[in-house]
């Protein structure tokens, strides 16, 4: 069950646009990018027949057909999709209160489970050197690819952090994660912490 609302207005903007792309049984695919975080963002985006993902929840509209990311389904409760007409011609606009919650339990995603555990515990501890680390990706070798900012790009101490910090600790809430890999150009040391 998908707990996103549509108002009508949002409707029949979206049916609107969807029938200018001339493409039967076209329809719209919601999702939230880095869920669960603090630079979480709503997503819609044309989705094509075909397009969908095998695990996408198809919720049928009188027009067309809105299709959901699973994954996406938890950060998506009790979104609201609208549109309000003004001087301009009108804005689309999403609120989305729960997609930068985190909502990660044992069988979560291992992405949104090391997310959780970098916004939670390990950049409140970088924060304070004006650092910050994120997830690229988790490759096929279970091995976290991750990017360091702020304070922590260029800095002279981040092997120290990466493996002392980072690494155990991301290791010890997520035993199957095999280790860590920094593909940050530390070569900018403009606003390292430590030179």
């Amino acid at each position: 069950m998908v707990a996103v609302t549509v108002t009508p207005s949002a409707h029949d903007y979206l049916a609107d646009l969807l029938d200018k792309q001339d493409c039967e049984g076209m329809g719209v695919r919601m999702f939230v990018q880095s869920p669960g975080t603090p630079s979480a963002e709503t997503c819609i985006a044309y989705s094509r027949p075909g397009e969908q993902e095998d695990d996408d929840i198809e919720m049928p509209l009188e027009r067309f057909s809105m299709f959901f990311e699973a994954r996406s389904i938890p950060f998506l409760t009790d979104a609201v999709v609208d549109f309000a007409e003004d001087r301009m011609g009108g804005q689309l606009t999403i609120k989305a209160p729960n997609a930068k919650m985190p909502q990660v339990s044992d069988d979560s995603p291992i992405e949104d489970r090391i997310n959780y555990v970098l916004y939670n515990e390990v950049n409140p501890g970088l924060a304070s050197h004006g650092g910050v680390v994120s997830l690229v990706e988790v490759d096929t070798n279970m091995v976290a690819v991750l990017k360091f900012g702020g304070g922590c790009q260029g800095c002279g101490m981040v092997d120290v952090t990466l493996q002392q910090g980072v690494e155990k600790t991301l290791q010890d809430k997520i035993p199957e994660l095999k280790g860590v890999r920094d593909v940050t150009d530390h070569t900018d040391t403009s606003n390292a912490y430590f030179k």
